[in-house]
């Protein structure tokens, strides 16, 4: 019974992703078309915030700068991988734990970025020091509206800064010990068995990325209104929808494939061709952020406007200077 099913089968859709030349052979003329585009938009992309790059650096002061070309670079950069993984489907792999541990930098940079728009962490903590946070935001704690509100200091500031870092390192650490395991045949993201390595690692990757987006999302509830002049919000926006696309989306389609809705299309199998899927819906969304971020990114924004308050905390702390010198010289 078992060889009747086998031979139902098509022989490719058991084995591994094919080399690159194979895809090549078996492309038609409109499957040529398509790699062809994808390929542009990837080229593009990249093209684009090159060109950010050089502006950014030449128009805006340090360190902003330098978050900026992070936070800008999340969708070229998956964008190219995302290409690289569709031309060399065996290089998927790679390609995925580049473009997700680069974004695992972004989380923090988008934090970062928060401050510096608000004129650094002096500036940020002067601003803020007479308010409280809400801490009562997605996606850990959007439900537990009994938490208090927290006082703005520099502690604060730190466990922020902590809790978004956390995941930078321990995302990139985790794709090496994957990449690691992987060339052992120790991780394979279609073993779902309790002793394969992929089911302890991809959760607790999962509850690491939970942890990093709580304090970006408590910084932004907070201080967008602020930064509207900034534009912050589209920003925020653009880095919540490659978020959305690049994490979620993709992990929607590896079940999908797991399962064998995707079907297998030779000479892809059904995980290989999920793995196609993802890739070249990423080309066409990367693209289109690229754009967006180009327009966002690509021009001088007036400074922020002078908080009332914080004047009239410097004039207070002036006077309070002052008087003893009064006294003195009276």
């Amino acid at each position: 019974m078992e060889e009747v099913l086998n031979s139902t089968i098509h022989p490719t859709c058991l084995q591994e992703p094919p080399l690159a030349i194979d895809i090549i052979k078996q492309l038609d003329v409109l499957g040529v078309a398509v790699y062809s585009v994808l390929t542009l938009m990837a080229t593009l992309s990249l093209l684009l915030y090159l060109e950010e790059c050089v502006f950014v650096y030449r128009n805006v002061p340090s360190p902003k700068k330098t978050t900026i070309m992070w936070v800008s670079g999340a969708a070229p950069v998956i964008a190219t991988m995302a290409c690289f993984g569709m031309w060399i489907p065996r290089a998927a792999m790679f390609t995925d734990m580049t473009s997700n541990s680069y974004f695992a930098v972004v989380v923090y940079k988008v934090l970062i970025l928060l401050i510096e728009e608000s004129g650094g962490s002096e500036a940020f903590l002067k601003r803020n020091s007479n308010k409280t946070f809400k801490i009562t935001t997605g996606p850990c704690c959007c439900c537990c509206l009994c938490l208090p509100r927290v006082p703005v200091t520099r502690r604060l500031l730190f466990l922020l800064k902590l809790g978004a870092l956390q995941y930078a390192i321990l995302k990139t650490v985790l794709s090496i010990l994957s990449i690691i395991l992987w060339t052992n045949g120790n991780f394979d993201l279609s073993d779902l068995e309790i002793t394969g390595t992929a089911i302890w690692i991809n959760p607790f990757i999962g509850v690491l990325t939970i942890i990093s987006l709580w304090p970006v999302g408590i910084v932004f509830m907070n201080i967008n209104s602020t930064l509207k002049s900034v534009r912050i919000i589209p920003k925020y926006a653009m880095y919540q929808l490659v978020l959305v696309l690049s994490q979620l989306q993709t992990s929607v389609i590896n079940i999908l494939a797991l399962d064998g809705t995707i079907a297998c299309s030779p000479p892809l199998s059904s995980i290989a061709n999920g793995t196609m899927i993802s890739q070249q819906l990423m080309i066409v969304e990367m693209f289109i952020i690229s754009l967006v971020n180009w327009s966002l990114y690509h021009r001088i924004y007036d400074p922020l406007p002078v908080d009332h308050n914080e004047i009239d905390n410097d004039l207070n702390s002036k006077a309070i200077l002052q008087a003893p010198l009064e006294e003195h010289s009276a």
